[in-house]
């Protein structure tokens, strides 16, 4: 029997494309690594115009247009062969739950049309804000508090917001690092989890 691995979608499979309806929104040239907080919109956007965002983004649809991570999707064709993955993401907009379905529909689409059903079935697909009622035996997220104290391999994906989260905090919640480098961080999962296998970008072909 295959292990299980739970993980996570927004900042490990991809970047939504969040940035750039606030660029958008502002007329602005943001990109991620221009935050260290998670809430992009709680740093970029004045509090007076925050409903008008929400409104704005309210109509639109954020995994239309994602920026894949290196290596991500060769990455996950190639455990898939070993594991059985589990994407398990929360949809949530905490600041407009009433227009969240849209996530939802969104991160569905997203995943069933960059994803074969050989490799992630559908009826995998974990869409919840309560990470900690799921069980696997590997977890992949780039929030340390999604992690799972009873997941027995929990791996931290590098991303802008979690760059400053030091190795002993880590090792205290029995986390490790996929790097130091989210452009990289897929090549770190599969040295963790395939024993060293290349993973080579598409882009490199």
């Amino acid at each position: 029997m295959k292990k299980k691995i739970l993980l996570d979608i927004d900042e490990v499979i991809c970047f939504s494309g969040y940035v750039e309806l606030v660029n958008e929104f502002l007329h602005t040239n943001y990109t991620v690594d221009d935050f260290s907080e998670y809430y992009i919109s709680d740093i970029a956007i004045p509090k007076e115009r925050k409903k008008e965002f929400y409104d704005f983004i309210s109509k639109r649809n954020q995994y239309e247009n994602p920026q894949l991570l290196p290596g991500a999707l060769e990455s996950i064709k190639k455990l898939s062969k070993y594991y059985d993955i589990y994407p398990c993401s929360d949809c949530r907009n905490p600041f407009d739950m009433a227009n969240s379905g849209r996530i939802y529909k969104g991160k569905f689409e997203m995943l069933h049309s960059l994803i074969p059903e050989e490799v992630i079935p559908a009826r995998n697909y974990i869409f919840t804000g309560a990470k900690e009622i799921c069980t696997g035996d590997i977890q992949i997220d780039d929030l340390v508090s999604n992690l799972n104290s009873h997941i027995g391999l929990k791996i931290l994906f590098l991303s802008y917001h979690n760059k400053k989260i030091s190795n002993i905090d880590l090792a205290s919640r029995g986390i490790i690092r996929a790097g130091y480098d989210y452009q990289t961080g897929w090549q770190e999962v599969c040295k963790i989890l395939l024993n060293g296998e290349d993973i080579k970008d598409s882009s490199d072909k």
